[in-house]
């Protein structure tokens, strides 16, 4: 199969602005853009390569299909980001996370806080971004949570109860989710019929997370979702996603899905936890749509 790509004149149309800054400035974000899609193509191609070999093809075989020699193909698959950067996003990553008031404060000024746990998390996804070629920035959500999920390139950190409009959009998960009753709230798979209830609430050093991919509320994509009940969880749930990011990206490429981890923790003297382990503990269920 031939496809034929026609690539607009861009420079010429950029020679044709008279004004000499402005001629710059539109030379300059046409760069950008037309790496970014560069960027993209050589994801499609390794990504390709990546399949095929890894799927028993012949690296000489591949070679021939695509008139190159063998050694090439090596240094293909070695080209432009690596494929599992794809599971994060595209371009820029946005990190929001939400925010709770901060008590205590002796004037009337408001001010709101990210736990230290939350933060942590953030730092996690926003290394694991860079070392897959995509910048990261985080956004604080001031209560009430009104956090803009309708962007591509979306990760949203910390539980419904401080981004409550993330409750609705849960329900878009047919396997797991969050619940809330008189004693707090809980995960739960709806699938086995089994409740989750955080052990933290017993003064245990363990908590459970929720990672998933959900659907954007106007339709045109999705974002990822890392939340635990507790923050502690939500830390170790992004731990374990950092980990696995190759892993996903091989088993689901960018579909829907969700999952939810144990997190073992230890915290002393009012510190932020340090995670000692984090284990999944339900199956990693794919959705339906993309």
């Amino acid at each position: 199969m031939t496809i034929n790509f026609e690539v607009p004149a861009v420079a010429q149309a950029l020679r044709e602005i008279e004004d000499p800054l402005e001629r710059t400035k539109a030379a300059h974000a046409a760069v950008e853009q037309l790496q970014d899609e560069v960027t993209k193509v050589l994801h499609v191609r390794r990504d390709g390569l990546d399949t095929l070999i890894e799927g028993g093809m012949r690296a000489s075989d591949v070679a021939d299909a695509l008139g190159v020699s063998k050694s090439r193909i090596s240094q293909l698959r070695s080209q432009g980001a690596k494929p599992e950067r794809a599971f994060l996003g595209s371009g820029s990553l946005t990190i929001a996370i939400g925010t709770k008031p901060e008590h205590g404060r002796r004037d009337t000024a408001a001010k709101y806080v990210v736990s230290t746990e939350s933060m942590n998390a953030s730092r996690i996804l926003a290394e694991t971004a860079r070392v897959l070629g995509l910048d990261a920035v985080n956004e604080e959500v001031p209560p009430p949570g009104l956090v803009n999920l309708n962007r591509p390139n979306l990760i949203v950190l910390t539980a419904p109860r401080v981004l409550p409009f993330l409750e609705q959009v849960l329900a878009a998960d047919s396997h797991l989710g969050f619940k809330e009753d008189e004693r707090g709230w809980y995960l739960t798979d709806k699938t086995v019929g089994v409740e989750y209830r955080s052990p933290s609430d017993k003064g245990i050093n363990q908590d459970y997370g929720y990672i998933g991919r959900l659907p954007r509320p106007d339709g045109n994509g999705t974002f990822l979702y890392v939340a635990g009940i507790h923050s502690e969880g939500t830390l170790g749930a992004a731990e374990w996603l950092s980990d696995n990011v190759s892993k996903l990206y091989r088993q689901l490429k960018t579909k829907r899905f969700s999952v939810l981890v144990s997190v073992d923790f230890e915290k002393k003297d009012g510190k932020s936890a340090k995670i000692m382990k984090v284990e999944r503990m339900s199956q990693v269920y794919e959705q339906g749509g993309a």
